[in-house]
């Protein structure tokens, strides 16, 4: 009778948590939630010319293990655009990726990059968008391939709220949160002048 209960009460609690984490956490998101917000994400306006891009990174624990800079240019011609990016982390280490984006029919676009399994997929709604892919890390960090869900929120000053989560067999083991923004032109002569 008590293995019967603590059966029960096993099968319960691991209902309760899935559904806690498909209904009412980050993954529960929906790019239509967000359709009627604004302002309106355009992704050819908003990511292109030179951004600037400041985050950190959770591990499992929920412990920040690393915060960056990233140095960002986007450019557009028509459907087709790239965004590079040149990151500098806390703990010495760089890294470049480029990205190429590709819009398609409702909103919706493809990217590709080197250290990217296949395409990722992206959508575009209201203030936001949600993009899918399978992202391989360098060999030095285990070489293991993560699914990454991002979201970016465009803010009313034209800041960029992104957090990304990452899983490996269903299970989060880092997440980003950072900002990305137009650089001010000061800074990009002062860049020019090195």
């Amino acid at each position: 009778m008590k293995m019967t209960a603590l059966l029960i009460i096993l099968l319960l609690a691991i209902t309760v948590l899935t559904a806690r984490s498909l209904l009412l956490s980050f993954r529960a998101q929906r790019p239509a939630d967000y359709a009627a917000t604004s302002p309106e994400f355009d992704i050819r306006q908003v990511l292109s010319g030179p951004i600037i891009s400041e985050g950190l990174i959770y591990g499992p624990s929920g412990r920040m293990t690393n915060s960056f800079v990233a140095r960002m240019h986007g450019e557009w011609r028509g459907d087709s655009g790239t965004l590079s990016e040149d990151f500098t982390y806390s703990n010495g280490n760089s890294m470049q990726r480029k990205w190429f984006l590709t819009m398609g029919p409702d909103n919706t676009f493809t990217a590709t990059a080197d250290d990217i399994e296949g395409e990722g997929y992206g959508v575009i709604s209201g203030a936001t968008v949600m993009m899918r892919y399978r992202i391989r890390l360098p060999e030095a960090a285990g070489g293991h391939v993560l699914n990454v869900t991002d979201w970016l929120y465009l803010m009313e000053d034209g800041t960029i709220m992104n957090r990304s989560e990452m899983r490996k067999f269903g299970i989060k083991v880092a997440e980003l949160i950072a900002t990305m923004r137009p650089e001010p032109a000061e800074a990009q002569q002062s860049i020019a002048a090195q």
